[in-house]
């Protein structure tokens, strides 16, 4: 079809050439000759390039590959009774705690607004120090155990607990040994707190 097209433009720009011409050449007009002669090719390229390029939408093969979107996953939040709120972050693949268990974990304590209050992980070297809890409520903080009961071994979830299930005592874990982490833990007693568990054995 470019071809037939090319043919059809080429001819009538020879047509006219011949027709104006006088002796093979006419001077006056050679301007206007080449620019009839010219405009046809011009559109000619113009036509090719637009062939190919349909040529290419047209053959699947040929075309760039479209990458794959995939949909955002979206974390969502459970709700309990007690107002403590869990996002699953990763389900965990071992044993499931239940209440009595003894478990063994990491978490990361934060106050709601990320200001950060405890941690069994050091920031810098990366060397953790888990700790080891009874699921009861003579052991640990109420909230705390709704989170853990029904948590695979390597799961990790984040929640909020708010103080009315937090620590209401100070005998309650998980709580530092240390005094100054000990101390700077109970001064937020009474806001919620954000504990971010990785569940590491259930024992």
């Amino acid at each position: 079809m470019a071809m037939e097209i090319a043919q059809l433009f080429v001819g009538s720009s020879m047509r006219l050439s011949v027709g104006n011409s006088r002796n093979g050449v006419s001077r006056g007009r050679l301007s206007s000759i080449s620019a009839v002669h010219h405009s046809p090719r011009r559109m000619f390229i113009q036509l090719a390039g637009l062939g190919s390029v349909l040529t290419l939408v047209n053959l699947p093969g040929l075309a760039a590959p479209v990458p794959e979107m995939k949909e955002p996953e979206v974390v969502r939040t459970l709700k309990l009774p007690s107002g403590v709120r869990i996002q699953e972050i990763i389900e965990g693949e071992g044993r499931e705690a239940h209440e009595g268990d003894l478990v063994e974990l990491n978490y990361v304590c934060r106050r709601a607004n990320g200001y950060f209050v405890h941690s069994t992980v050091d920031q810098f070297s990366g060397e953790s120090a888990p700790v080891k809890l009874f699921l009861d409520g003579n052991d640990v903080i109420e909230g705390l155990k709704e989170v853990l009961v029904g948590m695979k071994a390597g799961g990790k979830r984040r929640a909020l607990i708010p103080p009315s299930v937090g620590y209401i005592n100070e005998t309650l874990k998980p709580i530092p040994e240390e005094f100054g982490p000990r101390r700077s833990l109970l001064s937020h007693a009474n806001e919620p707190l954000v504990f971010e568990v990785q569940l590491l054995k259930v024992l």
